[in-house]
């Protein structure tokens, strides 16, 4: 294993990966002396594993994977598999083939970008898988922000709003919120070279079968195509959304 700057770290790996390819549990002095590590550090670790339930301690002092690696795990592939649906339903939609297409996730304040599909032209702009951009600027980020309360979105910035990137940026919480309320009618978000000069962004948001908001997508032209291109791909774009959603388990409640 590659080693970080924080030792702690690398230990706490490599009592994990221990316990992971172990055939049978081991006790503390079995896990120090096969790693050559000093008993105390050992123990004062799996006590901060066992305390996150990362690990748990059977009644004879041996030690096990615990369920928080499920949260994990189940986390991980609920991303995947939304990762999947969008490289795979994307592709019954022409129109947005030839644009620039991005999902992401709302991470706290910002939006992770999880995969896209670039344009055969580019746009002077890196949408790669990990890159984190502030969520009240892009499309995705006010798409999946408008599902969440005034109160709760201003928390998540401890009631501090973000720096605008460009001079087109929304710059208060009120502002933003008059954004938000105009996504609430047509589902449809903007980025309006908030992150970027001349960039425009139309964003969406798709939730999982408990209604929320666990994904966003956008999708990315040059200023000029804004107009004439709207129509067609937020209809597009909302049609794609809604099919990732079904698949997920989401069900639409008609209204009477």
């Amino acid at each position: 294993m590659t080693a970080t700057t924080v030792p702690a770290l690398d230990k706490t790996f490599q009592i994990l990966d221990l316990i992971t390819a172990s055939a049978q549990p081991l006790t503390a002095a079995q896990i120090a002396k096969t790693l050559e590590l000093p008993r105390s550090s050992t123990h004062n670790i799996l006590q901060s594993l066992l305390a996150k339930h990362v690990i748990y301690k059977d009644n004879e002092g041996r030690f096990h994977l615990g369920s928080y690696l499920l949260y994990w795990a189940g986390e991980y592939e609920r991303q995947q598999g939304v990762i999947q649906l969008f490289k795979d339903l994307i592709l019954q939609y022409p129109v947005l083939l030839q644009h620039t297409v991005t999902l992401s996730k709302l991470d706290l304040g910002e939006v992770v970008f999880l995969a896209c599909h670039e344009a055969p032209a580019p746009l002077g702009f890196t949408f790669r898988a990990g890159v984190r951009v502030p969520a009240v600027f892009s499309a995705t980020g006010k798409a999946m922000l408008s599902t969440l309360s005034n109160h709760t979105i201003e928390s998540l910035y401890e009631g501090e709003f973000p720096e605008p990137i460009t001079s087109n940026g929304v710059n208060s919480f009120a502002d933003l919120a008059d954004e938000l309320s105009a996504i609430h009618d047509s589902r449809i978000s903007l980025d309006d070279g908030q992150l970027r000069d001349g960039m425009y962004c139309l964003g969406t948001y798709i939730r999982n079968a408990s209604g929320n908001a666990i994904a966003g997508m956008a999708v990315s032209f040059l200023q000029a195509e804004y107009e004439s291109k709207y129509d067609e791909v937020s209809t597009a774009l909302i049609e794609l959304a809604e099919q990732i959603e079904q698949r997920l388990g989401f069900i639409t409640v008609q209204s009477a």
